[in-house]
């Protein structure tokens, strides 16, 4: 191996010994096709994986999503605004939520919102054995097909926390680990003001956006927020039908981009 080392380093000079071992790199990072994507890969550092924060898109349209972990009283309020505006959304759910609140998870999927998996008891998953990650996921999924019938395909892990394992734990059970790029920060009690002012100057095409179910100021930045997005042009949807379902890949900034096809063979 030293000698092979040497070898090489006469042989390509030290800029071209960097190189090759970038193409190394690249080549273990997995089945990413393109010489773009390569290059990324490179730079992401090789095996790191990330759940996805926002879309790679042309198209003006954007997601907002709700995480419900506690209370139910602005709930409803957030729901009639949702209504009025003719927006339909995501909202990821707890099992505590969904034991205390069956009929408002209910009347979520009958006025038309995706519902996601939040996990069962809302535990940091980067402190859970690859076991406890998928009975998470399990529980929570079974609670949310038994009360409203829906079969949610989205994840959003507690506190934003991951790793490798978690998402490869999602993966292997058909479910997209979603996370978010611009975040409301409603949970801290900004006023209404200071929310529309993150939102609004955080979005681009493809973002996803953090609330929460039961926000203080929510309600009330909500109105502004749908009025403004939807005079620049964007449409709002629900997070799977902004996100690719297939053929993807997440980049080291948590975009996800579609796969470029394969070159034909000469």
């Amino acid at each position: 191996m030293r000698v092979m080392i040497i070898n090489l380093r006469q042989r390509l000079g030290r800029l071209g010994l960097i190189a090759f071992g970038l193409v190394l790199i690249a080549l273990m990072a997995g089945p990413l096709r393109g010489p773009t994507e390569v290059l990324m890969a490179v730079m992401s550092g090789g095996n790191k994986l990330r759940p996805i924060y926002s879309v790679d898109t042309p198209d003006k349209k954007i997601a907002i999503s709700f995480d419900a972990c506690w209370g139910a009283d602005l709930t409803r309020p957030i729901l009639d605004i949702l209504n009025k505006y003719d927006v339909r959304t995501t909202f990821f759910l707890v099992n505590i939520w969904i034991d205390d609140y069956p009929e408002l998870v209910k009347t979520i999927v009958a006025e038309g919102h995706e519902l996601g998996l939040h996990s069962t008891t809302h535990p940091d998953f980067v402190k859970l054995s690859e076991a406890q990650m998928e009975q998470e996921l399990k529980d929570n999924y079974d609670a949310i097909v038994r009360v409203s019938g829906f079969k949610p395909i989205l994840f959003r892990p507690p506190f934003g926390s991951y790793n490798n394992t978690m998402i490869q734990v999602c993966e292997r059970m058909g479910i997209h680990a979603i996370q978010w790029d611009v975040d409301s920060l409603d949970w801290k009690d900004l006023s209404a003001v200071e929310i529309h002012r993150r939102v609004v100057n955080g979005v681009k095409p493809g973002s996803i956006v953090l609330f929460h179910n039961n926000g203080k100021h929510t309600a009330a930045a909500l109105p502004g927020i749908i009025e403004t997005l939807q005079g620049q042009g964007y449409e709002i949807v629900p997070i799977s039908e902004l996100i690719h379902l297939d053929n993807y890949y997440v980049d080291n900034n948590g975009v996800q981009r579609k796969k470029t096809p394969s070159p034909e063979p000469n």
